[in-house]
Formats: structure tokens, sequence, C-alpha cells
């Protein structure tokens, strides 16, 4: 059977660099690998089609043969069918994060988050707090080894002190963790009874944490190296303290703007004035026109947040919301009529948005009557 072209294989052009060809046979590599595809033999067929192409294009000696004579040109140097170092690459590049085999050295700890709830006004103003975390580190009883005091821990006889196995899988080898020490590469057989051979303990520690002002919910600050602990002779992971503003009384928050609900008396609404209102800064004053309606907003500039991403300060937004009077007096009651009763006869004027609504009301009810009335069967006529 004739070989397919290996440009076209790869889906490269003839003029194709080789870091693009290294990115055409890496796409083709990840998807018709054989552990992706078990008992299929055409992804089997691709994958070595693909990989046979990369070793080839390559190689600038092994290319430029290819590219004068074809497959005639390259056929007699692939000796045995083993890879050269153009595959031993790839093969590192793209495998050893699935299979392990790619990682060198001890690996370092993991990051951790601490979810740290703070008030609002400690969110805008920034503060210092003080965190208690646990946290793991060396058993100070065996040194960290995990073998009781007076005695020592064995190398692995099976992984020789790698902490990993190298297993044949088909034409290639891959690494995984040694199933004698679970990737340690030491044998305790006597193991310390404080840490029960971990090597490690979890204690407690207090860390200051200090919050920049402005921040929000969401927000994250590192606190570098104190985050889990790595495998011997690497660095800790990084710890993350994620901020959660509390729920407050009076404001709520929307990026640099606050929102506050006013609570506005009915005559105050009416006749307008002068009110004070909060501020996370103290109090403010706040002109109210006659005749401001429920749902009405008030900006107080400059009066809201200050961002920890922006130097402008946001502003405080205030929505007025018309309290009706409860447990009224006889009196109050009676005073109250009269006003009504002087109101009468002069909607539009005193209550513009109640007589239009009406009068929308009785419009829409008599237009339907008269559809009814228009769409009478003859024999009701």
């Amino acid at each position: 059977m004739s070989k397919r072209d290996f440009y076209e294989i790869l889906s490269v052009s003839r003029t194709a660099s080789e870091a693009e060809i290294k990115k055409a046979y890496r796409k083709l590599a990840m998807k018709f690998h054989p552990d992706r595809n078990p008992d299929d033999p055409e992804a089997d067929h691709k994958f070595k089609e693909a990989t046979e192409a990369y070793e080839v294009l390559t190689d600038d000696q092994k290319r430029a043969a290819y590219d004068q004579f074809g497959h005639a040109g390259v056929d007699g140097s692939q000796g045995g069918g083993g890879f050269g170092g153009g595959f031993g690459d790839a093969f590192g590049d793209i495998f050893g994060d699935i299979f392990g085999g790619g990682r060198r050295g001890p690996r370092p700890g993991d990051d951790l988050q601490y979810e740290l709830d703070i008030t609002l006004e400690e969110a805008i103003s920034g503060t210092e707090v003080d965190i208690r975390i646990p946290r793991q580190q060396d058993c100070d009883a065996c040194d960290g080894s995990g073998a009781e005091p007076g005695t020592s821990a064995n190398t692995c006889p099976t992984c020789h002190g790698e902490g990993q196995v190298r297993i044949q899988q088909g034409f290639f080898a891959v690494q995984r963790a040694c199933p004698t020490c679970h990737g340690r590469g030491k044998i305790i057989k006597s193991p310390c009874k404080k840490c029960h051979g971990d090597g490690h303990v979890t204690v407690h520690k207090t860390l200051s944490v200090k919050i920049p002002a402005g921040v929000d919910s969401g927000d994250r600050i590192r606190l570098q190296g104190e985050g889990g602990m790595g495998e011997a002779g690497a660095p800790r992971g990084n710890l993350y303290v994620r901020i959660r503003v509390k729920r407050h009384a009076i404001f709520q928050r929307d990026g640099d703007t606050l929102f506050c609900e006013l609570p506005l008396s009915f005559a105050t609404a009416a006749l307008g004035g002068e009110i004070e209102v909060p501020t996370l800064n103290g109090k403010a004053r706040l002109k109210i026109p006659a005749g401001t309606q429920s749902g009405q907003r008030f900006k107080l500039g400059g009066k809201g947040v200050k961002s920890v991403r922006s130097s402008r300060v946001g502003d405080l937004i205030c929505e007025v919301n018309i309290e009706t009077p409860v447990k009224l007096t006889d009196d109050q009651k009676d005073l109250l009529k009269a006003f009504d009763e002087s109101l009468k006869g002069k909607p539009g004027k005193h209550s513009p948005k109640a007589h239009s609504f009406f009068d929308s009301v009785k419009s829409f009810f008599t237009s339907d009557d008269d559809n009814k009335s228009n769409n009478k069967e003859p024999w009701n006529s």
C-alpha cells in the first residue's frame, strides 16, 4: 500500500516551520494516542503515521531527502522502526504531564484558599486581620523522615529511591508512582509514633493579613509560601485569602457605587425640605424638592467607594421610599380626611399620575365594551 504524503498527514504546507510541524503533530498525537483510543486500530495507525511524518520533517537531512526523492529517500533511514531524537522531545512535551514522566525534581506544595468575612466599612477603609490556619510541617520528632527516632527509612527496592517506575506500554514507556512506596522512594519499617510515618504533622499558625482599601467580595490576597507543603526540597504553595464582604444594614454596594433606601415622610415628600442622610464618612445634607415621589433617586457625588482598581471615588445613590403614616389618632384621621376632601375636584392637578392612570383604565374598558357591541351576532341585534 502506498504511503500518504507526510505534509498531507500533518496538514501543513511544504514550507512549514519546525514549530508549525511540531504544533500540528501534537494535535494529532493527542487525538489518536492509543491510550485514548483503546481497541481502535485505525487510531493506532494514524498515530504511527503522524509520528513517522513528524520524525522525518523535523530532521533537516531527512526532510531534504524526502523533499527531493519522496518516501524512497527516507525509507532506508527508519531502521528497525525506532524513533529519533525528534520524537523523544515531542514525547516529553506531550505525554509527560499525562503519565507523570515529564516532571523533574520534587513537586511544590499546593495552593490553598481561605475565606475571610469582613464588614463593608473594613472593605472600604482597609484593615489588618489575624487569621488562624491549619498547616502541615515537618514532624519535629523524626525531623520529617517518618521513621521512629533511632531508626531510619530504607531505600525502596522496587524503584531504588526514585519514587517512580518505568512501565513499557506497546512501543513506548511511561512512568508512574511506585506501587511499593507510593512515590516516596523509601520504605519505613518502624514508623514515627508522633506522625505515624507521614513525616509531617498538622499545626495551627496565626497570620496577619493586610486588607487594602477598596476590596470587594471575590477579591483575593496572596500570601506567598503559606500554602501546602511541597515534597522534600520543594517550596510551599501559596495561600489565597478570598474576601467576602458581609451584608450591611444600610448600604448595598455595586462596584464603586453605594445604594441606600431613604425613608421619607409624606409631608416632607409633598412640601420638600432638607434632611440628613447617612454616609460611610458621617452625615450629609440632602435637599428634597416638593412633590418627590417614591422610587425617585438622588445622587451624592463622591460619597461612594474608591476601588482598589481605580483612583475615582464612586457615588452614593439614595432611593426615596415614602412612608405611609400608621397608628393615627382620631384628630389626625380627621385632618387627613379634610385634606383629601380639599383635593377632590382637581385630581389632574394634585395627582397627575393617578389621574392619567385612571383615565387610561376608563378608556380601556370603554373600548372593550365598544368592541363587544360591534361584534354581536345577527340574531342578537
